[in-house]
C-alpha cells in the first residue's frame, strides 16, 4: 500500500464508538433513509460477493448475517476503515474477510472469483474507472454482476461531469490537516459508456431521489451491469 496519508482515519469513528450492532437494513441512498435494499443484489445464497471500499463494514456486515453468502470480502484501501471493520465485526469470520487491500490491485489477483460486487458510495467514487471497471469485470464469474450507488450530482447541487473527469474534494489527515482527494461525479451515460468498455453489458441506472431537507438533499445513481455469460 501506498505511503500516503490515510484520509479516510476519521470516516465512521464516532459511530463506531456507540454503534457496533451489525445493520438489519441494507440501503443505496445518501441518506441511508429509502430506496431499494439487498436484494438488487439478487439471490445471493452461497455466493461470493465483494464489497469495494467497505468503510467499517456495515453493509457487508449485513450481507452476511442475513442473507447466506458463502463469503463476503470487505475490500478497503485505508487502514483505519479496515481496523474499525475488524474491531466491529471480525466475529462473523469466516463468512466475512476483512481485506486492507485497493480496490483494483485486488480484483486484478482475483479472476473470477467472485459471483457479485457492489459499491455504496465507496471505491467505484474514489478510483479512476478505466482502470477499475475492467479489473471488476475480469474479477466476476460469467453472468456475475456489478451494482454500485453513487452521486447524481455534486454534494452542494452543482451538476454531474459529462466526460471521466475527477473531481477535488477536501478531506483531513489523521493529525487534522485538511488535503485533497480525487471523487469521479459523472452523469447516468457517461458511467454507462465507461462500464460498457470495460466489457459490462445490461447496465442499468436509476436515480434514487434525495431524502432529508432541501438544503443538504443529495440524490443517488444507482447502477447495475453484468459480466456477459458467453
Amino acid at each position: 500500500m501506498p505511503a500516503t496519508p490515510d484520509l479516510w482515519h476519521h470516516y465512521g469513528r464516532a459511530r463506531a464508538s456507540r454503534d457496533r450492532a451489525v445493520p438489519r437494513a441494507f440501503r443505496w441512498d445518501w441518506a441511508q433513509a429509502g430506496g431499494p435494499g439487498a436484494e438488487v443484489l439478487g439471490d445471493l445464497g452461497g455466493r461470493v460477493v465483494g464489497e469495494l471500499g467497505a468503510g467499517t463494514g456495515r453493509h457487508a456486515a449485513h450481507l452476511v448475517a442475513y442473507h447466506a453468502p458463502a463469503e463476503v470480502l470487505a475490500v478497503d484501501a485505508s487502514p483505519a476503515q479496515h481496523a474499525l471493520t475488524v474491531g466491529l465485526y471480525g466475529h462473523l469470520a469466516p463468512r466475512l474477510r476483512c481485506v486492507h487491500a485497493g480496490a483494483v490491485e485486488h480484483l486484478r489477483v482475483r479472476a473470477g472469483a467472485y459471483d457479485v460486487l457492489y459499491s455504496v458510495f465507496g471505491a467505484v467514487d474514489f478510483t479512476e474507472p478505466r482502470a477499475l471497471f475492467p479489473a471488476a469485470c475480469a474479477a466476476l464469474r460469467p453472468g456475475g454482476r456489478l451494482v454500485f450507488s453513487t452521486l447524481a450530482h455534486h454534494v452542494g447541487g452543482a451538476p454531474a461531469r459529462p466526460e471521466v473527469t475527477a473531481t477535488e474534494i477536501p478531506g483531513r489527515t489523521p493529525g487534522g490537516v485538511v488535503a485533497s482527494m480525487r471523487r469521479w461525479v459523472l452523469t447516468a451515460s457517461v458511467w454507462a459508456t465507461a462500464l460498457e468498455r470495460a466489457g459490462f453489458a445490461g447496465v442499468r441506472a436509476d436515480v434514487l431521489p434525495a431524502a432529508g431537507d432541501r438544503e443538504h438533499a443529495v440524490g443517488t445513481l444507482l447502477l447495475r451491469a453484468f459480466r456477459p455469460a458467453g
